[in-house]
């Protein structure tokens, strides 16, 4: 499939116009059977193009998109490129992570980045003091018993499997069954034109988001004008330094949703707010009065936008899950590895599926200042990867490089005080992307919004 083609997939599914967008660079741009500068490139290219229809709504005026396949592929593993006054971060990938052998000479990739996850998983495996231990125990269990021992622990694994294999299992097919990217309305309100030097300018957006795809989301909102504020909890575990690179241009705040104060604090930013994104589990923080139609009564116009790992229908659909674990039980790691599944070099699931929250949340806003109501946005990780698949296998893939040429990849970073990383990716004619606001540490900020740039409807 070409990225016109993937392209104008995305834009049906949003009933946009297309307009002018340009594309240079092919794929395999990396050693990996997927076109993943495809998925990237018609990814970027969507949000460019609804954002140049929020612009028009704004200027009576389009803008011209261009993208850099390449480019584009180099930006879905941006955490590799960081600098921190001129040094590369710590690896962020814990050593207790990835694949671990079992019986009858199959894999299951064990998720430890996150310190509860690490804890549950090796609990399963009788608290191991090594990698090596833990995977001595590991390959006395049975593949599946393992994967649903570590879920039921409150861990997070997955089976590797085939294509064909995965295939046959019951949430392959729900997966199949879902859309690529719903933009519901949920509720009423009246229109909210927009107004601002730049496409977001006015637009304060919360997210509520961990590891890749939804900071992604909230960064890319970022590029494109709007207030960010990021909310952690300072007793829940991270992502270390990649933080800094998901966070550019955002406002960075501690809430602890464990407490009655935390909670009002959020309801209050909420209120005032236009876009609320969220990652944690399907009914997390429904649980604590923030499913989107309570978010709706208490900000009519809300746009909230949720990622979850499987969907919304299915065996799976309340189960824990990353990119990793996606690729691993869907046969994309069997794919690109061969005989042990191996991940892909880019984190491409997590990142298109960052795109494809901020295409639709960018969307909902054009729609609220039109139409008015508010909207929910929903994206998942197996539904993009599904999707990224359908693109079909790159020609010579095996023979790629490894990394970009040491001049390409000079020309796609700039510097932003101590910190250099990559540029945004998007090319627009009239408002290029940028970011406002350098990295900050989590929680550097206060839990409250800075003043509007421009009010919308002002």
């Amino acid at each position: 499939m070409t990225v016109r083609n993937a392209l104008q997939e995305l834009l049906d599914l949003a009933n946009l116009p297309g307009g002018d967008a340009s594309f240079t660079g092919s794929d395999p741009v990396f050693p990996t059977p997927y076109r993943v500068g495809t998925a990237g490139a018609a990814a970027l290219a969507a949000v460019g193009l609804a954002v140049s229809r929020l612009w028009f709504l704004k200027e009576k005026r389009n803008q011209s998109v261009k993208i850099d396949l390449r480019a584009a592929a180099a930006a879905m593993r941006s955490a590799r490129y960081l600098r921190i006054d001129g040094q590369s971060p710590k690896e962020m990938w814990d050593p207790f992570s990835g694949y671990y052998p079992v019986k009858g000479g199959r894999w299951v990739s064990i998720h430890c980045n996150f310190a509860n996850h690490r804890a549950a998983a090796m609990g399963v495996l009788g608290n191991p003091t090594d990698r090596a231990a833990a995977e001595a125990a590991s390959a006395k269990w049975d593949g599946l018993a393992l994967e649903e021992a570590i879920h039921a622990a409150k861990g997070c694994a997955g089976l590797g499997r085939t294509a064909a294999e995965w295939a046959k299992h019951p949430h392959s097919a729900a997966v199949a069954a879902q859309p690529l990217l719903e933009i519901l309305k949920i509720g009423d309100a009246s229109p909210e034109p927009l107004k601002g030097n730049r496409p977001l300018s006015g637009i304060r957006a919360l997210d509520l988001t961990r590891v890749l795809a939804g900071p992604t989301c909230a960064r890319t909102l970022a590029e494109h004008g709007a207030d960010v504020l990021k909310i952690a909890g300072p007793h829940l575990p991270d992502s270390g330094i990649t933080e800094f690179d998901t966070g550019i241009g955002k406002l960075q705040a501690f809430l602890d949703l464990r407490t009655p104060a935390g909670i009002e604090t959020l309801r209050g930013l909420l209120k005032e707010g236009d876009v609320f994104s969220q990652s944690f589990r399907p009914g997390t923080l429904a649980a604590r009065g923030f499913s989107p139609e309570e978010a709706a009564r208490l900000r009519p116009g809300i746009v909230f936008v949720t990622l979850s790992a499987w969907g919304t229908e299915g065996p799976w659909k309340d189960r824990r899950g990353f990119d990793s674990i996606v690729q691993t039980v869907s046969g994309m790691a069997y794919e690109q590895g061969g005989e042990k599944p191996k991940l892909l070099p880019v984190s491409v699931i997590d990142y298109v599926s960052g795109y494809l929250m901020a295409y639709g949340a960018i969307v909902a806003l054009s729609r609220r200042a039109t139409e008015g109501g508010s909207w929910l946005v929903r994206v998942s990780l197996a539904r993009t990867g599904k999707w990224i698949v359908d693109q079909g296998i790159a020609e010579g893939w095996a023979s790629a490089a490894p990394e970009l040429p040491k001049a390409e990849l000079l020309s796609l970073i700039m510097q932003n005080g101590k910190y250099s990383h990559l540029k945004p990716v998007l090319g627009l004619s009239e408002t290029p992307p940028h970011w406002d606001r350098p990295p900050a540490p989590l929680g550097k900020h206060p839990a409250e919004w800075p003043t509007r740039s421009s009010q919308p409807g002002a």
